[in-house]
């Protein structure tokens, strides 16, 4: 098939179109009533009681520690491989990050690797549902609950991807997404905290928006941290599309998995695995191969017209906002030998079975 295969790219269609026609044709720009129909929607999608839509999934994390009264002098567990966004909110209210080694199966944080580092000063652990699949959720909340610590889902790659009978978001003190570009809706930016906690959502409510009360009064130093009734008039379209785009990652995945079979068997990739009670949606397709030949075949597939890319290529503690030291082995691995193959919902079999041949074609 001819034709660039991109890493990533939106599905926007008329549904979408003629939602932002609608809100730009009412005057009502601003955080309004679209806005509280998508907060609904997307608690009774997740599973919680209470959902709140801000600018982004930063904003999401920065809002969910805020609200549970994390700041200077307390220390939270996260994840070294992911987006810097997943540790960024720790420092800007105040906190020390600890990192906590992944699980290299499932590159998402090992509940073993946090009993060593955890003291008197921890009050939280954000595990990342890297790539679309769920991290260990019985060990993160078995060691939560036996130190008293609040857990906050980072679900900005997981919108839709199951835990058991438990969808991401549902399961921790607070949940956060991302609605941007790549993710698997989008709202273009935008982001939500869904909880049960309904103390958590009034606050993070009020602090939202300039610290703004119910009363009209401001109570306190807060941020302009709204989603628009535009963003969330795109995403109340996007979210009736979620399962049926989740649906196709899964099958565009099962195909590159499928072809790739013979060169896991040889030892000469290792595709995703999707653990068992888990639901994987496939935000990205990590695909692993030998550091020595990951470049190569990142350059060659990109010359081929399909945009692989490569993974996080270095751990956020090496990240020069951070300049920490603190080995992890297993990520330091996986920031050498990760690669992110497409398979987004405007894909079908013939570009999958494309990519599946120039990865054969280039690790043979």
């Amino acid at each position: 098939m001819n034709g660039r295969i991109p890493a990533g790219k939106p599905v926007i269609g008329e549904e979408e179109e003629e939602a932002v026609l609608r809100v730009l044709r009412s005057g009502q720009l601003a955080a309004g009533p679209e806005v509280q129909a998508f907060e609904k929607s997307f608690a009774e999608y997740v599973g919680v009681e209470e959902a709140v839509a801000v600018s982004s999934g930063t904003a999401a994390i920065h809002l969910s520690l805020l609200s549970l009264g994390i700041g200077k002098g307390d220390k939270v567990l996260v994840s070294p491989y992911s987006f810097v966004a997943s540790v960024s909110p720790v420092l800007a209210v105040g906190a020390e990050p600890i990192f906590v080694d992944i699980d290299p199966v499932t590159y998402c944080m090992a509940p073993e690797n946090m009993v060593d580092v955890i003291d008197h000063d921890t009050r939280a652990i954000i595990p990342v549902h890297l790539y679309g699949q769920m991290a260990d959720m019985d060990g993160i909340l078995k060691v939560a609950e036996e130190n008293e610590l609040k857990v906050i889902e980072d679900a900005c790659q997981a919108h839709g991807a199951m835990y058991c009978d438990k969808k991401a978001g549902s399961v921790g003190h607070a949940g956060c997404f991302s609605f941007y570009a790549t993710k698997n809706m989008t709202t273009g930016e935008g982001g939500m905290i869904t909880t049960d906690d309904k103390e958590l959502a009034e606050t993070a409510r009020m602090l939202r928006n300039h610290g703004k009360g119910p009363q009209g009064e401001h109570e306190t130093c807060g941020f302009n941290y709204l989603m628009t009734d535009m963003e969330a008039c795109l995403g109340r379209v996007q979210l009736d599309k979620l399962d049926s785009m989740n649906d196709t990652r899964r099958r565009n995945a099962s195909i590159i998995t499928e072809e790739m079979a013979p060169l896991e068997e040889s030892g000469i990739v290792r595709t995703p695995v999707e653990v068992e009670g888990r639901k994987h949606v496939y935000h990205q397709y990590a695909l692993r191969v030998s550091r020595e030949k990951r470049d190569p075949l990142v350059f060659g597939m990109r010359k081929a017209g399909v945009d692989l890319r490569m993974g996080y290529d270095r751990p956020i503690y090496r990240q020069g906002f951070v300049d920490m030291d603190s080995p992890c082995p297993e990520t330091e691995s996986a920031c050498q030998e990760v690669v992110w193959a497409p398979v987004h919902p405007v894909l079908d079999p013939s570009h999958m079975r494309r990519i599946a041949w120039g990865l054969k074609q280039l690790l043979r």
